[in-house]
């Protein structure tokens, strides 16, 4: 036995694997916990043997970036090993996700509930941009929420770096509702608004308890879009009109965002508007967005420990399609109940105590 195989097996060691919570074609889910000290971790048991080359790029690139990525708002990569002809990706365990939670309709969502949730995912992914990584596959369940609420970006499978801007990338990337209208045009060379695109449609869906654009094919999610926003004319958007898959469609004229998100303030209608320009050279950066108006104005963010959560556990195919799609998705144990009433901590007192706070948490 070599020094790399021993190594392996004493990483090996570390960790014990308990319940399966996920299977799919390629990779397995099990929570787990470290040897020495009970911790609770997340294991992805990864089957190499399923791929023609032998791995499957989604998993290198998943443990080559998260190697490089240190962030509160990122999931955390604590050790990665073989055993036979599997490769084991060892994260920290985070409780839930944000679908979960927003399809818990026991749940109450206070403004100051979506702007701290906003706050955290724009952290992790402006931390991610400033290191030239596009992280190519936001939406809710791959924002993963722990037991004292902190939300990190998880499932790097898609990611990407950007350092080159004349790199031709692949346009089959980003869950279909929250992919923006240049990779639905068939773009191959793109930047960083293509995740903030999604951003938007986040912050979309945390306000309306439902997906913002939910399209059924490609042509659909275009039409649902231009729907939503208004059809782009050629200065709305210069260029669009060359891109590979251009179709012209229906023309459908622009309506303001404040006829759907009715309880929205002007700072929420402006920083939306902003995340979802067609423009990708125009659309808000992660920095800008973490410095617009919005966050800085009444009601603050909550704290995460205060953040509404869920009890529900995942759905088997939510879970199957986590393991097909090398997520980084954890089961909720049932428990006591953990939502809040929507008056829970709404006061003035509340107030007064954050407006010290900010985006210190």
């Amino acid at each position: 036995m070599d020094a790399v195989e021993r190594a392996n097996q004493e990483r090996a060691k570390k960790w014990t694997k308990e319940a399966k919570i996920g299977e799919g074609t390629y990779a397995v889910v099990y929570r787990g916990r470290e040897a020495a000290t009970g911790a609770p971790v997340a294991i992805k048991k990864i089957k190499v043997g399923q791929f023609k080359d032998g791995l499957d790029m989604s998993a290198v690139r998943e443990v080559q970036y998260l190697r490089e990525l240190s962030h509160p708002n990122v999931i955390k990569l604590l050790d990665v090993y073989s055993s036979k002809a599997n490769l084991n990706l060892v994260l920290e365990f985070l409780d839930s996700d944000l679908e979960a939670v927003i399809k818990d309709r026991s749940n109450v969502f206070l403004p100051a509930d979506i702007k701290s949730w906003m706050a955290m995912t724009l952290r992790g992914l402006e931390f991610c941009h400033r290191n030239w990584i596009l992280h190519r596959d936001l939406k809710p369940n791959n924002l993963l929420i722990g037991a004292n609420g902190e939300l990190k970006l998880a499932d790097f499978g898609l990611a990407r770096d950007c350092a080159d801007p004349g790199s031709k990338l692949t346009s089959q990337v980003i869950t279909r509702w929250y992919r923006p209208p240049e990779l639905l045009f068939g773009a191959r060379f793109y930047s960083s608004a293509v995740d903030i695109w999604s951003v938007g449609c986040i912050f979309a869906e945390l306000m309306l308890r439902t997906p913002y654009l939910p399209g059924e094919s490609d042509m659909d999610q275009l039409k649902t879009i231009f729907r939503a926003l208004g059809t782009p004319s050629e200065e709305d958007w210069p260029g669009h009109t060359s891109l590979p898959n251009y179709v012209t469609l229906d023309h459908f004229p622009k309506s303001p965002l404040k006829l759907l998100f009715t309880a929205a303030s002007a700072d929420a209608l402006d920083l939306l508007g902003k995340l979802l320009i067609y423009e990708p050279l125009r659309r808000i950066s992660a920095k800008d967005a973490l410095h617009h108006p919005y966050f800085f104005a009444l009601p603050y963010p909550t704290h995460p420990s205060k953040l509404p959560k869920t009890t529900v556990p995942m759905a088997p195919r939510e879970l199957q399609e986590e393991a097909n799609g090398l997520g980084d998705r954890t089961v909720t144990k049932p428990g006591r109940s953990l939502k809040r009433k929507a008056s829970d901590g709404g006061g003035p007192e509340r107030v007064a105590r954050s407006a010290a706070r900010r985006l210190e948490f």
